[in-house]
């Protein structure tokens, strides 16, 4: 059990991949008490030690077989008791199993019932198979993010899947619960990765419509198209971001690489981008990523280090964060976030599993 702004919420989450599983780890880092109903198998292999899924530790992970009597019985009680309900299958699978929303409301007339999906609970598209790369790729998102001239790069699965995913199951069960407050009653969040990773588009999709962006990829301010707003290689094959975007960071980026004093094209001169990025690219091969790093250390330039996830939990600023924390055996665990004064989230990643005995009888439940 956390001590976070969650304490004191119960979530039942019905184990699946990606976005759900996240959205139960930032709860439980929130200090809600989450129980991960999984197969027995696995729930039993993972309650001896053995890895679990993706992002699934550091909660209570309970067998349930929901094709016997027991297993319902259980995911009953634990839904009737719970405040949140967390579940990431396919449209009308929860149904089949006669855990379909209609049915846990009815157990449970105050239950948040949080369903992440890729494209949503209806649709033509609702019961096709996908993953990020294929939500992302009909909202116009995918098509963005690249060079020009060059096919889109998929995001890794950052977009869809946990940014457009993760994000909003959370931000609708948190919605839903202070609503509930208010009206005592629970519902259901249909949260679907094509439709928020849709709403990250909206000052893309605002600039396009004052004509100030174009579908041509790798053209655009933010897209690699501007010469101050792109990654370039150091001497040493490595390479450092630049975004110095407004003039005062713009002018602090070329005192500190020396081209203060050149006759340059304007900063927004777009016929001239080509010409810039060529001088910006020349200059920043001279010297190595982390020269530059020391050059820009202190400065507005908007310069930094591209640095690996291997690098990353060593930078002073993410150390002192706590942003990333690297364990004796080097396993790299993200911190919470966000930041709370009162009551503060905690890392539940690479901790011992709870006490199952003990998180029943904190629901209510005999530990037996």
């Amino acid at each position: 059990m956390g001590t976070g702004p969650l304490h004191g919420i119960r979530v039942v989450e019905f184990t699946g991949i990606g976005p759900a599983p996240m959205a139960g780890m930032l709860l439980a880092d929130l200090g809600a008490s989450v129980i991960r109903l999984d197969r027995p198998a696995a729930a039993d292999a993972m309650n001896d030690g053995a890895p679990g899924p993706h992002m699934s530790e550091g909660r209570t992970v309970m067998a349930a077989d929901l094709k016997s009597e027991e297993g319902m019985e259980l995911a009953r009680d634990l839904v009737s008791r719970a405040d949140v309900l967390l579940e990431g299958f396919r449209p009308g699978v929860m149904e089949r199993r006669g855990l379909g929303p209609e049915d846990a409301l009815e157990l449970n007339p105050r239950l948040v019932y949080a369903r992440v999906t890729g494209w949503g609970q209806d649709g033509p598209l609702a019961h096709t198979a996908g993953h990020d790369m294929n939500y992302v790729s009909l909202n116009g998102a995918l098509h963005s993010i690249g060079r020009a001239g060059e096919a889109p790069v998929p995001p890794i699965n950052l977009l869809g899947d946990f940014a457009g995913g993760t994000m909003f199951v959370v931000t609708g069960v948190l919605s839903a619960l202070v609503e509930r407050q208010t009206s005592g009653r629970g519902q259901v969040v249909d949260a679907a990765m094509v439709d928020g990773s849709s709403l990250l588009l909206s000052m893309m999709l605002e600039d396009r419509h004052r004509g100030g962006w174009s579908d041509e990829r790798g053209t655009n301010y933010l897209d690699t198209g501007a010469p101050w707003y792109d990654v370039y290689e150091c001497a040493d094959g490595r390479h450092v971001s630049v975004g110095c975007i407004e003039p005062q960071f713009y002018a602090a980026f070329l005192e500190g690489t020396g081209l203060a004093g050149e006759d340059l094209p304007g900063q927004w001169d777009r016929e001239s981008w080509p010409a810039l990025r060529a001088r910006f690219a020349e200059v920043l091969r001279t010297r190595t990523r982390d020269e530059w790093a020391e050059v820009f250390d202190g400065t507005d330039a908007c310069v930094m280090p591209v640095l690996s996830p291997g690098e990353a939990p060593d930078h002073p600023h993410v150390a002192a964060r706590g942003s990333l924390t690297r364990g004796e055996d080097g396993r790299i665990v993200p911190g919470p976030a966000p930041r709370f004064d009162r009551t503060p989230g905690q890392v539940t990643r690479a901790t011992p599993q709870p006490d199952t005995s003990r998180v029943l009888k904190e629901w209510g439940i005999d530990g037996a």
